[in-house]
């Protein structure tokens, strides 16, 4: 298998490139990405995205320059897919507006590895999905397109991408892979293809459903936990003590899960909880546990804005033309994803109470926050404010002079990270 592997991955983003790095350095890979221009940001050397590791592409480029059987290209052509045999698809599986599974990216790039697959050929999947997605929404699209059959002609596989944008520790090749296979060669020859760049070892599931499942579940079970804190964070606020004060208490008990509260955004756990209750819906179970966890952390943007206006009202601030500052849009600190981040929610929020309100991000693209959120980051925090909120925990803003930033003393201050001193805030998460 390893010798005879030609391996595609399909889109270049945080779990993509990864990917492709590693398999660059021990295959001959193809990097396909249909932004023409992620595809020459990546040929320049660059990362717009600082998940890749840079010194290891341009080895693995060098290396297909070099024709050595093994190496790494990139192209934005479908016409360069031909040459492969084996297709990883990373892609983006979002959730549209209604909170169901948006499969449109997934099925797209289906249909077009369809169009070039051949006897022989195996699909491997990695984004998230609902359990059955892969067998019962891809495979017969590809049947379709491509006149092969199924476990005859072509196979398929589910390896779920388990990388934390921004985790510099927890990496690709340091975190356990879970492989699966349409059959129990495939599953075997799969688990081995991962096993080649994956020192943490791999697990390999007894089927592509569960393999799906499990990946699923993981940042539901992850959301409920946050759900739970975060519960807790409204109880107390109304109680008039301080969250992370009963959290360290508890946490002093060997068997307590130290979870903190906060924003819920990102590419996983904000959407992944969907994928499976929409499944659960579909065969008639409306799940409680996973949807009750999704309204309580959906509703802390709200929670914070509002605990911001009141604060600013008990101190006899105006709120109608007030300027305010928010530190942060990433989803997560010291990390340039801006995906499903809740902090548009708090500035939507501050803004329909007549606020002026400035979003103030180094980490972040700007162009990318208009062009997702249609909001423009400010440059300039040399100003004072009636309202600061901390929104995101990036290294700078802990960092920052807030008195400097602070409109008189009786501005508002408010940490929703809970990282700041005491005496700097006025309130917090």
């Amino acid at each position: 298998m390893n010798e005879e592997s030609k391996i595609a991955i399909i889109g270049l983003g945080y779990v993509g490139l990864p990917l492709a790095i590693e398999f660059g350095l021990l295959y001959d890979t193809l990097g396909f990405d249909i932004n023409s221009g992620r595809v020459e940001e990546l040929k320049s050397g660059f990362d717009h995205t600082l998940e890749a590791d840079l010194e290891g592409m341009k080895k693995a480029l060098d290396k297909k320059k070099e024709n050595k059987g093994a190496g790494l290209s990139f192209s934005a052509n479908k016409e360069d897919l031909k040459a492969y045999n084996t297709f990883i698809v990373t892609v983006p599986t979002p959730i549209d507006r209604f909170n169901a599974p948006d499969l449109k990216p997934l099925l797209k790039a289906t249909e077009m590895l369809g169009a070039v697959l051949k006897k022989g050929d195996i699909i491997i999947y990695e984004s998230t999905v609902f359990p059955g997605c892969t067998e019962e929404d891809c495979v017969p699209l590809l049947e379709k397109v491509s006149g092969l059959k199924f476990n005859v002609d072509f196979f398929a596989g589910y390896s779920p991408e388990r990388i934390v944008p921004g985790d510099k520790v927890n990496t690709l090749t340091t975190i356990r892979k879970i492989t699966s296979g349409s059959t129990p060669a495939i599953a075997d020859k799969i688990d081995e293809l991962y096993r080649s760049i994956i020192k943490a070892g791999t697990h390999k599931a007894p089927s592509i459903k569960v393999a799906e499942a499990a990946k699923a579940i993981e940042n539901a079970q992850r959301d409920v936990n946050i759900s739970f804190v975060n519960e807790l964070a409204l109880i107390f606020d109304r109680i008039g003590i301080d969250t992370t004060d009963v959290l360290d208490a508890a946490g002093t008990k060997w068997n307590f899960l130290k979870f903190k509260p906060g924003l819920v955004g990102g590419h996983c756990i904000s959407v992944d909880p969907y994928y499976l209750a929409h499944k659960a819906e579909a065969l008639g179970y409306y799940p409680q546990v996973i949807l009750s966890g999704r309204r309580v952390n959906d509703m802390m943007a709200v929670f914070v804005a509002n605990k911001i206006i009141k604060l600013m009202v008990k101190k006899g601030r105006r709120v109608e033309g007030g300027k305010a500052l928010i530190l942060g849009i990433t989803f997560k600190e010291n990390c340039p994803d801006i995906r499903n981040s809740k902090v548009v929610d708090i500035y939507r929020e501050l803004t329909e109470f007549g606020m002026k309100v400035d979003v103030y991000d180094p980490h972040a693209d700007k162009e990318e926050v208009k062009e997702e959120y249609g909001l423009e980051l400010t440059d300039n925090i040399a100003k004072h404010y009636d309202a600061i909120l901390l929104a995101v925990a990036h290294n700078e803003f802990v960092k920052i002079d807030y008195h400097a930033l602070k409109n008189g003393h009786d501005a508002v201050v408010f940490d929703a990270k809970a990282v700041l001193d005491r005496s700097l805030v006025d309130g917090r998460l």
